[in-house]
This record gives C-alpha cells, sequence and structure tokens, in this order.
C-alpha cells in the first residue's frame, strides 16, 4: 500500500496540463535544499549499507538456521533480484503514483521489512523478507537522485551530490567491518533492526521537507491518461530476475555446463532483448530506452556500466584477497576498504566544485587516468608478502579518481534531456551502474578461478623430479623438516606438501594480478572516449548523480 501523505504534495487544477513544464522552472523546494539533501542521503546510507552489512554475517545466519552454505547464500541473491526488478521501473512507479509518494512507500516496505527480517523464524521467511527489503531498496537511489537534481540549481548540484555520493562509498566501505563487529559482539539480527530507527527518521523528514515539482503533478496526469504496458512490466520482471540468478549462482553451479544455469541464461537474453524492442516501439513505455538515442546519455550510462563493474569488482577482489591468500579474518580484510571511503569523502566535495567551473570532459578522462595508474601500481604491489598498510593504500590509491568519473559523468547524461525526464535518467544511471557491478563480480570471480588453474597447470609442469632446482628445494626442505624430528618419509611427505600449497597460492596470486592488469587496460583505454561527449556549460550544467 502506498504511503499517503499530504505535506508537500502539489494540487494541480484540472487545466494544469495544458500547462507547459517550462512554466515550472523556477519552482523551488520551499525548505532549505541541503536540508532536503541530508533527507534523502540517510535513507541512502542505510540501503547502500544493508547490500554488504550482510555477506560477514552468512556463516552465523547459516548456523543460526541449521543451514547450509549454498542454502544461505539465497540471503544475498533473493535481496538482489528483487532490487535488480524494481530498479529500472521506479522512474515510472514514481510518476504514476507521485514520487514523494512512492519514496516514502519504498523507505516504509524497506525499513518494515527490514524488522521482520530481524525476527525471521526461520531461513525461508528471512529470505521472503529480503525479497521484500530488495523491493523497497530498489526505489530509493534512483528517487533520491531525481530529488535533488530538481531541489538544487544547475550550479549547485555537482556539490549537492557529491554529499549524496558520500553516502554512497563510505557505506559499503564499513559495512562489512560493522556486520562483522555486529555479528560478533552481539547476533546477527541486529544488523537489521539498525535499519529501523534510521529509516523512521527517513520517513518523517522526507514527509515535512520533501516536496513533489509541480510538473511532476503534470505528468502524473498524463501517465493516468495512458494505458499500463503490463507486457513491458513483465518482460523486464522476468529478465532482470534470470539475470541476477545466473549472475549470482554461476560460478558456483558451473556457469553453462550446468542445465539450469543455461536455461535461465537463455531466458533471461530472450526476455531483456524482447523488453528492449517492445519498449522502444511502445508509446508510453515503462523505460523510455529512446533516450539512449541521445549521445550524452548513452556514454554516459556506457561509463556508468564499466565503472559499475571496475568498482564493485575490486570491492570483492581486495578483501577475497586478502582472507583467502593472506589468512586475514573477514573484519580486518573489511577494514582494508575503509581508506578507499576516506579518499572518496575528501575528494567528491572537490569534484564536485570542480564540474561547475571546467570541463566536465576533462575532469572525466582525468579521473579515467588516475584509476588506470592506481591499478597498474596495484599489479606491482599485489604479492603474498603484502602487508595490511599497503593492502589498504592500493585501494586508497584506486578511490583517488572515482569522483572525478562519477560526477562530470552524470552531469552530461542529462544534457539535451528534457526536464520531465529526470526520473527515468535517474533511474536508468542506478540501474546500469548496479548490472555493471553484478557482471564485474562474476567476471572477476570466474576469471580469478580460470586463470588460478592455468597459472597452477604451468608452475606443476615445471615442478617435477627431473627439474633439478625444483628438487633442491624439496630437498633442503626436507632436511629442515628431519632436523626439527621427524622421520624421513614424514619428512619428505611434508615437504611436498609444502610445495604444492606455495605451487597453489603463487597461482592464486598471479590470478589476482591478470585481473587488476585486465582492469587496468579497460579503463586506460577509456581516457580520451569523454571528449566524444558534448559538453555542458561550467555553472550551468545539468543535474548529476553518482
Amino acid at each position: 500500500m502506498l504511503v499517503n501523505m499530504s505535506a508537500g504534495e502539489q494540487v494541480v487544477p484540472a487545466e494544469a496540463p495544458k500547462t507547459t513544464t517550462a512554466e515550472w522552472s523556477g519552482w523551488r523546494p520551499s525548505h532549505n535544499p541541503w536540508a532536503i539533501a541530508l533527507t534523502v542521503t540517510l535513507a541512502t546510507f542505510m540501503e547502500v549499507l544493508d547490500s554488504s552489512i550482510a555477506n560477514v554475517a552468512l556463516r552465523h545466519i547459516a548456523g543460526g538456521f541449521s543451514a547450509g552454505q549454498d542454502e544461505s547464500t539465497w540471503i544475498l541473491t533473493s535481496y538482489l533480484v528483487s532490487n535488480a526488478v524494481v530498479l529500472p521501473i521506479s522512474a515510472w512507479l514514481a510518476t504514476r503514483f507521485g514520487r514523494k509518494r512512492f519514496y516514502m512507500t519504498c523507505v516504509a516496505i524497506f525499513t518494515a521489512s527490514s524488522f521482520l527480517c530481524g525476527l525471521a523464524p526461520s531461513l525461508g521467511m528471512l529470505i521472503f523478507f529480503r525479497v521484500l527489503q530488495g523491493a523497497g531498496g530498489g526505489g530509493l537511489a534512483p528517487s533520491e537522485q531525481a530529488i535533488l537534481a530538481d531541489t538544487f540549481p544547475p550550479s549547485k548540484r555537482g556539490i549537492a551530490f557529491a554529499v549524496y555520493g558520500m553516502a554512497v562509498v563510505v557505506a559499503p566501505a564499513i559495512g562489512p567491518t560493522l556486520g562483522g563487529w555486529i555479528t560478533d559482539n552481539y547476533t546477527w539480527r541486529w544488523i537489521f533492526y539498525i535499519n529501523v530507527p534510521v529509516g523512521l527518521l527517513s520517513l518523517f523528514l522526507t514527509q515535512r521537507m520533501v516536496e513533489d515539482p509541480p510538473y511532476l503533478a503534470i505528468e502524473r496526469q498524463k501517465s493516468f491518461r495512458s494505458r499500463i504496458d503490463y507486457m513491458g512490466l513483465g518482460l523486464v520482471a522476468l529478465g532482470m530476475s534470470c539475470l541476477q540468478i545466473v549472475l549470482d549462482k554461476g560460478e558456483e553451479s558451473d556457469w553453462f555446463g550446468s542445465p539450469w544455469i543455461t536455461f535461465f541464461f537463455a531466458l533471461a537474453v530472450f526476455a531483456l532483448v524482447t523488453w528492449v524492442i517492445w519498449e522502444w516501439r511502445h508509446p508510453d513505455p515503462i523505460v523510455d530506452v529512446r533516450m539512449f538515442k541521445h549521445r550524452n546519455f548513452a556514454t554516459a550510462m556506457f561509463f556508468t556500466f564499466i565503472l559499475g563493474i571496475v568498482l564493485y569488482g575490486t570491492t570483492v577482489l581486495i578483501p577475497q584477497f586478502l582472507q583467502s591468500l593472506l589468512g586475514y579474518p573477514a573484519v580486518k580484510a573489511g577494514e582494508a576498504l575503509a581508506g578507499g571511503g576516506l579518499m572518496m569523502l575528501i575528494m567528491m566535495p572537490i569534484s564536485g566544485m570542480l564540474v561547475s567551473r571546467v570541463d566536465p570532459r576533462g575532469l572525466m578522462s582525468f579521473g579515467f587516468a588516475t584509476t588506470a595508474a592506481a591499478l597498474v601500481y596495484m599489479t606491482t604491489h599485489m604479492t603474498l608478502g603484502m602487508d595490511f598498510t599497503t593492502a589498504a593504500l592500493l585501494r586508497t590509491l584506486q578511490a583517488a579518481g572515482l569522483p572525478f568519473i562519477f560526477i562530470p559523468s552524470n552531469t552530461l547524461a542529462y544534457v539535451g534531456i528534457a526536464q520531465e525526464k529526470n526520473n527515468q535518467v535517474s533511474s536508468m544511471n542506478t540501474f546500469v551502474r548496479n548490472v555493471g557491478g553484478s557482471i564485474g563480480i562474476a567476471l572477476i570471480t570466474t576469471f580469478v578461478s580460470r586463470q588460478t588453474q592455468k597459472h597452477q597447470i604451468f608452475l606443476a609442469s615445471h615442478s617435477s623430479s627431473s627439474n633439478h632446482r625444483f628438487q633442491s628445494v624439496v630437498a633442503g626442505l626436507t632436511q629442515s623438516l628431519v632436523q626439527k624430528g621427524f622421520d624421513p618419509v614424514t619428512a619428505s611427505s611434508h615437504a611436498w606438501a609444502q610445495m604444492q600449497a606455495m605451487i597453489q597460492a603463487h597461482s592464486a596470486n598471479l590470478a589476482y594480478v591478470d585481473v587488476v592488469s585486465v582492469l587496468a587496460l579497460v579503463v586506460g583505454c577509456l581516457v580520451p572516449l569523454p571528449f566524444f561527449m558534448k559538453r555542458g556549460l561550467p555553472g550551468t550544467g545539468a543535474p548529476t548523480g553518482h
């Protein structure tokens, strides 16, 4: 049920549809724009935090319900699937029901389902409540970006979205650490309960401060006169559900070696391709895919997709490397990401101020070059002897250039797009970034696994009895173990086992370096591409996003 409210809601007379949106361009909210920015940032922080905080608690949740590790991963998958379904249609829902009403409904659903997740008596019920939670969370980010786009004048949108973006980057950085601390010191149920007070505060402040601009009331009346695109709704829901399941479960099910993964992938491709064709031809589409005809919008979405791959992929890559190869606990591995969050806290406001003063395309090119250089530096220091300080530094350097990509890219995405399409642009931006992130995590996980096998075969081929250097190392290890009191047979067995473990560790290390090298190459190739976009005038740029 949609949350009702009266404060801030615009009442449009019957003849309002004759009024053009241009006549409403001078509208400004009645409350302080920065108070509105902080209000919507609350829900952003809560939702993004929840997408990562549950990861480190899976083992505890599985143990509490006497479930296997494979079963417990559906706690994450269920959230991602419902989130992915709602994201692309959130713009249409916001227009259809009113953006403030839709936004408050999403906050209410997210808050209530978080409380129910904490109370869940069984794994099945927890997964069901996570589906509801993902559906509520899916509508938050697009609505929040559109609210800020309409709240701030062009000259202040960059810094406004920088403040908003800080919550987006800090939340996933502290999520694993906070989740691990709560789980170790209290119970996993509190990782869901902590959303409740934040959600209630967000609802109260939104009711008091957020308003829908008059043009949205006009668009809402138009939407009620058009027929609902049921086919588009069904196709995108089916396609995104299947795709998210494939991406999340593909690696553990051997991808296309599994008949059910192959079936879901084929169904996802069919549904999504059909959906794009259908939406392109539909007079009142759920998602206006025709916006991709605009050069700036299409290019910005491509950058957002690639950036989703790099950002989410490396967010998984570094803790995984620290845990699997260097033996760090989950909480300590999560702390290695904190430096990146701090760096982005510093750089976001700088990027926000510069975006309205200099050519955004130059900022974006600088951001890509800085990120590529950091990734190259990472390949030279990602070793089995790496200490925690180095790991934290690698993430910090990598995050330095990202704000100079996020804000300018989305500034230029709005160039040439009508104001009434703000909801569509912000919805597509979040949708594309999340899809890129899901694909990036799946690709990187698979690539690491395959490259590890490749390097292991190569190293094993040079680790035979015919290799004199290898034999001398084994002999040295054996002699060392004999001196410690082992009998010769046992010492030889342990020596060979140690060498095998070393081969596996070095193979995995080389695989991680390979992945980072590919990412560096991809990002490096993007350096000149921003200049294919049309330049937005400094100080009058269009809305931005994270």
